[in-house]
């Protein structure tokens, strides 16, 4: 008689089945090949797993304290084990960016004193794990409310209240955390002004505020978190939890939900799109269960399907130019670029294959489906308009002026601010400006960006579109520069070429 499987042989394959595809997808962002990015998931994997191991070793009765949820824990002991290879000597098998990133002392904040850590990172684990779980699939992950209720073992009557209520405690734990950082006198003179706006989608964000948030990146932070309005939430989450790369594993999930939603797999138990059926033989995570799990050799035998995009074109094309071939569940972008409805397919049942690689440095070229190639890492964008230089009217009348601040600057990168005046009343607006001495936008708030090559267009968020006649409008950015970081040159307002202030 075969020996029976322990709970935790259960427990290794059910936590395989729900979390290995969203483990690999991010190793995948930071390496630099498909063989390195099974490795370093493999890893990943195995150390997550220990750590969840210790510490219910170490609470009584299985008792824990505050800790992330499945996924996102793992993808945490990614960038955890990302940076053990650095340490080691394995730093070459990784994406270039994502060393810069470790070696530029912005990754301590994520292993540092707790009340310096990302807000959002502190906000997670403080939520009770049901209400942190549910958070993280619907907002991160993208999977349906349905599949979020049948994975939790939820009501689907009532999974989108569940989802209010978990937004809404989330964003309490982030004030509490907010009031307990270390903050100097500007920055907790906001504090109650920005916890003010932030609760209504119709307040106004006052101009002094609103420049203090375009040069303080934790205030910054702080407001994406604590705006549940307005489509923020799975980037501050994303971004505050995982960090680097953080933005183009969110579009990554994003992609794969929407293909799986419209091209549901032949299961034979059926089940929602997007999430197999039991036929396939992949256990499901139940609310307050399963959290602990080992990653075994055997394991990867299991069926692991990644939706894949693009056509053999698109793949001889990578491979040519010494990328990956292997198709993954979604591109490897930090921003939301139009694509075509995607073609899915299902990978061979001996092992989970690693995606495609497709780096988060690599540039966006030109909107539409045969250019998918990402934009830089910790963006995000709307198409790219306006990115040839303007060329005014010459009697045509100056009606805005740009100031562009450089905030601070270090060895590899820099913070600037951008204060746009206009004469002119707009209910939406665009301002792109070309560099000249290549440097790139790595993440941007109070606007979403896209940049192709030199030029950088920033568009107006959910909450800032509007500016009256004589006003201003505010947003800024961390930028990474090699060398000479010069101030841009052709500043444009919605096209029109803008004086500088």
């Amino acid at each position: 008689m075969p020996d029976l499987p322990t709970p935790e042989d259960a427990l290794e394959s059910a936590l395989f089945s729900e979390c290995w595809d969203a483990v690999l997808s991010y190793a995948d962002l930071c390496t630099a090949g498909s063989a390195a990015a099974q490795e370093l998931a493999t890893e990943a994997f195995a150390r997550g797993v220990r750590g969840v191991r210790a510490d219910a070793a170490g609470s009584p009765r299985g008792r824990r304290g505050p800790r992330l949820p499945a996924v996102p824990l793992l993808l945490t002991a990614v960038r955890a084990t990302a940076a053990g290879w650095e340490a080691d000597g394995r730093g070459h098998r990784l994406d270039p960016d994502l060393r810069l990133w470790l070696n530029s002392g912005k990754a301590a904040r994520y292993t540092g004193p707790p009340p310096r850590r990302p807000l959002a990172l502190r906000g997670l684990r403080d939520m009770p794990e049901g209400d942190a779980d549910l958070l993280w699939l619907a907002e991160v992950e993208a999977l349906p409310l349905p599949a979020v209720a049948r994975r939790l073992g939820l009501d689907p009557a009532v999974v989108a209240d569940e989802l209010a209520q978990a937004r809404t405690l989330f964003r309490g734990r982030c004030h509490r955390a907010h009031l307990d950082t270390p903050m100097d006198t500007q920055c907790r003179s906001y504090a109650r002004l920005l916890d003010a706006v932030t609760r209504s989608p119709t307040a106004d964000t006052p101009g002094d505020l609103s420049r203090h948030l375009a040069t303080c990146v934790e205030c910054a932070e702080a407001a994406a978190c604590l705006r549940l309005h307005g489509g923020a939430l799975p980037a501050a989450l994303a971004g505050g939890v995982i960090g680097w790369g953080g933005l183009a594993y969110l579009e990554r999930r994003r992609r794969a939900a929407e293909a799986r939603r419209g091209a549901p797999r032949p299961d034979a138990a059926g089940g929602e799109p997007g999430e197999p059926g039991e036929g396939a033989g992949r256990q499901r995570v139940v609310r307050g269960g399963l959290l602990a799990a080992a990653v075994l050799l055997s394991a990867l035998a299991l069926t692991v399907s990644l939706m894949p995009f693009g056509d053999s074109a698109g793949d001889s094309a990578r491979a040519e130019a010494g990328r990956s071939p292997v198709a993954d569940a979604q591109p490897s972008v930090d921003v939301p670029l139009p694509v075509p409805s995607p073609t899915p397919s299902v990978s061979a049942p001996s092992a989970p294959s690693a995606p495609a690689k497709r780096s988060p440095s690599a540039r966006t070229t030109g909107p539409g489906p045969s250019n998918p190639d990402p934009e830089p890492q910790g963006t995000s964008s709307a198409t790219a308009h306006g990115s040839g230089s303007p060329t005014p009217r010459p009697s045509e009348a100056v009606t805005c002026r740009v100031r562009y601040d450089v905030v601070d600057q270090w060895s590899d990168g820099f913070q600037a601010a951008v204060t746009v005046t206009t004469t002119r009343a707009l209910d939406t607006w665009r301002v792109a400006w070309s560099f000249r001495d290549g440097q790139q936008v790595r993440r941007m708030w109070d606007a979403t960006v896209a940049q192709s090559g030199a030029r950088v267009t920033a568009t107006a968020a959910d909450y800032n579109r509007s500016v009256a006649a004589g006003g201003s409008l505010n947003f800024g950015f961390i930028g990474s520069l090699q060398g000479a970081n010069s101030a841009p040159r052709d500043l444009t307002l919605n096209g029109r070429a803008c004086a500088a202030a």
